[in-house]
């Protein structure tokens, strides 16, 4: 998250394989609850969000993209652990370019040093029903 008062810029990738998408998984210390969204990450000031978006699952999880196919932008303002958080999000579809990511059940990643985060296939059925969460629910209109 970025900092207080600050709009995050993200670029992420929707990567969809028949009734299962591909998502990072979240915890909220503070609602004590987990939730789900796809992978991605900042865009860096001159950069463009295509780029951060191959850049971001290259340092993420070593994973090269291709399809790549803007979807549209959506605007996600949220309280998590405790903070109002704004980003603008570019988003985007896409397929992995090596098959290994879609036969893997999940991966642990790392966005920082003290910051591990899972990445898995999960079926988008399991989202519709209310099980899990996925956020932003607008991610819902390009599913």
């Amino acid at each position: 998250m970025g900092k207080s008062g600050e709009i995050r810029v993200l670029a992420l990738g929707l990567i969809r394989d028949s009734e299962r998408i591909f998502v990072s998984e979240g915890y909220d210390p503070v609602k004590q609850s987990t939730f789900y969204r796809a992978l991605g990450g900042g865009v860096d000031f001159g950069e463009p969000s295509i780029l951060a978006l191959q850049r971001e699952f290259q340092e993420e999880i070593q994973a090269e993209l291709t399809n790549i196919r803007y979807l549209g932008c959506l605007e996600n303002i949220f309280i998590f652990n405790g903070r109002q958080g704004h980003e603008i999000i570019q988003l985007y579809q896409c397929d992995f370019v090596d098959s290994k990511f879609y036969q893997l059940d999940s991966l642990i990643f790392s966005e920082s040093e003290n910051h591990q985060h899972r990445a898995l296939w999960i079926n988008i059925e399991r989202f519709t029903s209310g099980e899990l969460r996925l956020v932003p629910a607008e991610f819902f209109n390009y599913l």
